[in-house]
């Protein structure tokens, strides 16, 4: 049966649908979020005193991973081919107390990300598949909504869910409370009382401090002032962009090397760049900040723009644009960093000190 983590009685109790046998109750949910941020919850199709809200998931036996077992049984319930993503969050629930001690095992909640396929449940707004045994109908709701009509132990952890897929983190949680260290879901406010009380070993401060992406890139022109950009598959708007991209830092990579590999990969061209134009540093709230050096690509002549390649599969296109083009080309931070980088080379001054393209 799909069902979810956490009853209203007994907030802090295993899952509902948990195995009954001795030992660990281990249960997996799916976090399922569509390109609109929707999620999709399970809704009682008719108000009845023992059916509450739930998020899709399931008891694991001994048989199956909780990635096999969840995999398994949204494809059964849903009829859609959505399968448990990456692990966003972990939490460890105590056991229900009883008159005599514990009334049942402890539990174990995994919560995984799961992204849906065109055919998904439910994509119009409103709209759902039919409910299923259980007499629970599959619907989309933002996420406000969402954490509004779970149980407070499920909303606990699907609200720990949400910081984790928007910063790439994973959430440690016991009774739905984040644990010092968990690199997820630890407020800022409670993350400051642990820093001054020097209550973090260095593992666990490594973990809590936010995260900041860096990212590198040229401005590759031709003779008249034009700029090379390039457009990448991946990009659902159809944007251009600089080329470039993300810094291997965990290889050793420095932003120069990182922003030569890049223009290479994406179009073919190996050239020495010339000196760093800007540093921008844009937050991104809630996802990680994103700091991104741009340095002097030169300028291409007619035989340097004759040997541009794409690969076809992550580049798509290339080519030259004004910049009277770039506010319909690129997005509004590109556009920015793009215009400061050319008046950095016009004005022989920089590096320039950015944020969101905007002199700082």
């Amino acid at each position: 049966m799909l069902t979810t983590a956490g009853t209203t009685a007994q907030p802090d109790s295993p899952p509902p649908y948990a195995d009954a046998a001795p030992g660990l109750a281990v249960t997996a949910t799916a976090v399922v979020q569509d390109r609109d941020g929707r999620v999709l919850v399970l809704l009682p199709a008719a108000p009845a005193a023992d059916a509450e809200p739930l998020l899709p998931g399931v008891a694991v036996s001994g048989r199956e991973t909780p990635e096999e077992a969840l995999t398994r049984a949204l494809c059964d319930a849903l009829g859609a081919d959505l399968r448990a993503g990456r692990l966003l969050a972990v939490d460890s629930v105590p056991p229900a107390a009883g008159p005599a001690g514990p009334a049942g095992p402890a539990g174990l909640v995994h919560l995984y990300a799961a992204a849906p396929p065109a055919s998904a449940p439910g994509t119009a707004t409103d709209a759902a598949g039919g409910a299923d045994a259980a007499g629970l109908t599959p619907r989309w709701l933002d996420r406000d909504a969402a954490l509004a009509a779970l149980p407070v132990p499920a909303a606990r952890r699907l609200r720990a869910a949400f910081d984790a897929w928007d910063t790439g983190a994973v959430a440690h949680l016991v009774g739905g409370e984040p644990q010092p260290g968990s690199s997820a879901a630890l407020s800022a406010g409670r993350r400051a009382e642990l820093e001054h009380a020097a209550a973090l070993d260095p593992s666990s401060y490594l973990a809590v401090r936010p995260r900041v992406l860096v990212g590198a890139g040229a401005l590759v022109r031709d003779s008249v002032g034009r700029l090379l950009l390039v457009r990448a598959a991946y990009r659902a708007d159809g944007r251009w962009q600089l080329p470039g991209g993300g810094v291997d830092s965990d290889l050793g990579e420095t932003p120069r090397p990182a922003a030569r590999r890049e223009l290479r990969e994406e179009t073919g061209l190996d050239r020495p760049l010339g000196r760093l134009l800007a540093v921008d540093f844009s937050s991104r709230r809630p996802a990680p900040a994103l700091v991104v050096y741009v340095y002097d690509g030169g300028v291409l002549d007619s035989a340097d723009l004759s040997r541009i390649r794409v690969d076809g599969t992550e580049i798509v296109d290339w080519r030259l644009a004004a910049p009277d083009e770039f506010d319909d080309l690129l997005l509004p931070r590109g556009a920015a960093i793009a215009r400061a980088g050319l008046g950095a080379l016009e004005e022989g001054g920089g590096p320039l000190d950015l944020v969101a393209g905007r002199p700082a």
